[in-house]
């Protein structure tokens, strides 16, 4: 049933008019009457929304760290969803901040109790954050760890249920298993090589509920910016396909932290082809029967794709990076155009394949669909196409990454010419109450924007420290800080890098310390924040989680966090005059306000930042130094 609009509707006010008194009482006399702060910051915000809202706009709303930006944004936002009577969508830029945004004490979970209102919301993760049954079963041919039996045991008896009226509760996502690690969990969870539509598990798979749970929301949806532009890419081919796209219709969206929009952009339109992949897909085909002549167009697909990837070892640029530059080679050219030979002959094989029956119809469905995304993004390595491409470890597998450069013709059809209001929420959307630099990295013509900074006297509960160090001295300084006693968060501007610091860390110093990637990362937050382990360490948790008063007093930003000398990011320099103004240095000025950031979350709180530097960040000081709360001690 359609729930009721939080306010009476008049003839003589319109709706937008009813919900900026609403927002006006809220702000100012219920949650006062609460005990909240009144924040005016916080109410120019909400108020700010509901004029984006009446105009269909997009709206750059930046505001600084204890805003309050969560409130100013679900107010108006569950009102316009009733309104409209289709859920608002609020797009986390990753999965961990989608369970910090519903946890017991969260905002949503406020509006509640506060305001009496009960809220539909839902959680819609990205499709590897579920079990895949069909994975797991494989799984449990060879593996006898503690960890499968952990997820055998979890899984609810009435999934394997004869009868197809029983109901099944939800099950399978990845915060169901907490104490599995993210290596294990990529052994079990969905990935892009099965398909779903066909997949005899389907009605009794933990991604399908999960989906059809989410559906049915009324007030909100959330997910993960990643997941949304997922959505985005393969709407019209799941369309096409006769299949539900993976999101339904909404009224609005809220990019929570929306200065990351641009990189799950890229990642949602990105091929990946994987060495051992396809020798392993086409394994499971040769069955008795195949015909000689399929078998051998397969066996010549696994020996050239075998080729083309130990020329693709060759052909790379040795460094340090986790995404390997590759210098294209003309034999590497050849042999992906021989691919592409290869792979229309075996497609023209499998039509008579599927007639013979031989070939179980499931897993022909799977290497057809598989063999066609492998063909365009062998198409588009060899073209000459502004794509950026290179060679990394994805889930310790070899991997062939293909990225188009150019997102914002795509970011402009397939998200901003929707025709609903768009809310860029962030702490950092700016540079110096600039926002051109966000709005062309994305291709938004049109749009309003504000900023308004934090109302915390930073001089009174916070001091930065800088260090100029080398890398063991740094190892070192850490050691030396974590001996306080204090509740630590210490930052990396990458996964490689939290890994060198945690093998040079003695042993028994690593015993209180969380490492992001040991096991699901919620968790991990939740041991932090209660006190189990007194330091987390992680490369992702620079935006967006919340760990107030005496949760967090120290914050170590372990290195600058400058972009990468990767392929990724080498493209971008190339298109501008200046590459280190205008890609590298606002980058990091951003990232750096956002992991400062993580101290100062509510009027309580208080700490250290520790920013450790490298020599050469002595010449660039002057500049990152302004955009800090606080002269450093």
């Amino acid at each position: 049933m359609r729930p009721s609009l939080p306010f009476e509707l008049s003839r003589e006010k319109s709706f937008f008019d009813s919900l900026g008194d609403w927002i006006g009482d809220i702000f100012y006399d219920v949650l006062p009457e609460k005990g909240f702060e009144c924040r005016d910051e916080q109410i120019f915000m909400s108020y700010q929304i509901e004029k984006a809202l009446k105009e269909n706009n997009v709206l750059f709303a930046e505001a600084g760290v204890g805003t309050g930006k969560t409130l100013a944004y679900l107010l108006p936002a569950i009102a316009y969803a009733r309104y409209k009577g289709k859920p608002a969508l609020i797009a986390c830029a990753d999965e961990t901040l989608i369970d910090q945004l519903v946890k017991d004490e969260g905002d949503i979970a406020k509006i509640e109790k506060y305001l009496g209102l009960k809220i539909d919301v839902r959680l819609a993760k990205s499709r590897d954050q579920y079990l895949c049954l069909k994975r797991f079963e494989e799984a449990e041919l060879y593996e006898d760890d503690e960890w499968i039996d952990e997820i055998a045991f979890n899984i609810p008896e009435e999934v394997f249920a004869e009868s197809s009226a029983v109901q099944i509760p939800l099950y399978g996502a990845r915060s169901d298993y907490p104490q599995i690690s993210d290596e294990n969990w990529n052994k079990v969870n969905y990935n892009s090589i099965m398909q779903c539509s066909t997949c005899e598990k389907r009605n009794r798979c933990g991604q399908t509920l999960h989906r059809t749970h989410y559906r049915k929301a009324t007030d909100l949806i959330i997910c993960s910016q990643d997941f949304l532009m997922e959505h985005l890419a393969k709407k019209e081919s799941r369309k096409r396909e006769g299949q539900l796209t993976l999101l339904p219709d909404v009224s609005l969206i809220v990019l929570d932290e929306g200065h990351l929009l641009e990189y799950a952009a890229q990642k949602a339109m990105t091929y990946k082809v994987q060495n051992y992949t396809i020798v392993k897909l086409l394994d499971q085909l040769m069955v008795d029967g195949i015909r000689e002549s399929t078998l051998y167009a397969m066996e010549k697909l696994q020996d050239d794709h075998e080729l083309f990837f130990d020329q693709l070892r060759e052909d790379i640029v040795p460094s340090d990076e986790d995404r390997k530059t590759i210098q294209k080679s003309e034999k590497l050219l050849a042999l992906g155009k021989q691919l592409i030979d290869d792979v229309e002959k075996l497609l023209e094989e499998f039509v008579f394949e599927s007639e013979m029956y031989v070939i179980p119809e499931y897993e022909l469905n799977i290497v057809e669909e598989f063999l066609e995304e492998y063909e365009a993004a062998l198409k588009i390595f060899i073209s000459k196409s502004e794509a950026v491409d290179w060679l990394e470890d994805t889930d310790g597998e070899e991997t062939l990454v293909i990225m188009p450069r150019l997102i914002t013709e795509v970011l402009e059809e397939k998200l901003f010419s929707n025709n609903i209001p768009i809310i860029f929420s962030s702490a950092t959307l700016s540079v110096n109450k600039d926002f051109s630099y966000i709005a062309s990295s994305l291709g938004v013509k049109k749009y309003q924007h504000f900023s308004v900074p934090s109302p915390f006297d930073y001089d009174e509960v916070m001091k930065i420290y800088l260090h100029e160090l080398n890398e063991d001295e740094k190892v070192k300084k850490v050691e030396e800080l974590l001996k306080q006693n204090k509740k630590t968060l210490v930052l990396f501007k990458s996964r490689q890098s939290m890994l060198n610091f945690k093998n040079k860390l003695p042993i028994m110093s690593r015993l209180t310390v969380g490492f992001e990637g040991d096991r699901e990362l919620t968790s991990i937050i939740q041991d932090f924040q209660n006190g189990t382990i007194k330091t987390l360490c992680s490369y992702h948790l620079w935006e967006g989680v919340d760990l107030p008063e005496e949760a967090l007093t120290q914050v170590v930003i372990y290195e600058l966090p400058f972009p990468p000398k990767d392929p990724l990011f080498d493209a971008k320099r190339k298109f501008v005059e200046k590459p280190f103004e205008e890609v590298d240095l606002p980058f990091m000025l951003l990232r750096l306000q956002q992991g400062i950031g993580r101290l100062i979350r509510t009027s309580k709180d208080y700490g250290d930042v520790h920013i450790l530097l490298n020599q050469e960040d002595n010449a660039i000081q002057s500049r990152f130094v302004e955009v800090l709360p606080v002269k450093p001690q």
